[in-house]
């Protein structure tokens, strides 16, 4: 029994360091982009953005394996510059924002993919759909403190998805072959982090 208690006692001593070592660092909607493109009319590509969004990265230093990330981000906040655009993307036929007003990823496993590279693997819930997608990530950046004396990292991360996954299937065809909107999202993420306390 004695030795039973010892070996408990050790793995919860050595368990110790790496749950002190995770940091809880929160997204600064401030400073950070969530961007994405599609191609339009086969010929050209959109761009925009989401305004609103938060999330909170839990960083293990010791293991960056044993990290995590969620993220939330409103679905009305899409911005391509064009109103009338904006206003057909919030609609039932694309977003639907009215029935699904936020999107959210939450990672699952994250590998290492070089230097200050990682893959995140996570769930993407989308327009009520979940599937698994690869974040394609660079950073974190080490700790940098601002003139206020905030301290702040910062990380890019990619992907790409087919928005049919997602039951996003509006479109049109066009009189000369194609569609007017492309299936392939490229997504891009410019994260700037503030530390918890």
């Amino acid at each position: 029994m004695t030795r039973l208690l010892t070996t408990v006692s050790t793995i919860i001593a050595l368990s110790l360091p790496a749950l002190a070592s995770a940091t809880i660092w929160n997204i600064d909607p401030e400073h950070s982009n969530i961007g994405f493109k599609v191609r339009h009319l086969m010929i050209s590509n959109v761009k925009g953005n989401f305004e609103k969004h938060k999330g909170v990265v839990e960083i293990n230093d010791q293991d960056i394996t044993k990290s995590r990330v969620e993220v939330s981000i409103d679905t009305a906040s899409i911005n391509t510059n064009v109103q009338k655009r904006d206003d057909h993307l919030r609609s039932a036929e694309f977003f639907d924002v009215a029935k699904y007003p936020t999107m959210t990823f939450v990672s699952k496993k994250i590998a290492k993919a070089g230097n200050d590279k990682l893959n995140v693997t996570g769930d993407l819930t989308l327009h009520g759909i979940t599937r698994e997608v690869v974040l394609d990530v660079e950073g974190p950046t080490g700790e940098s403190k601002d003139p206020w004396g905030v301290i702040r990292r910062g990380a890019v991360a990619g992907t790409k998805i087919n928005r049919k996954d997602f039951g996003l299937v509006w479109n049109k065809a066009l009189e000369t072959g194609g569609v007017a909107v492309g299936d392939e999202i490229t997504i891009t993420l410019e994260i700037e982090m503030i530390k918890g306390k």
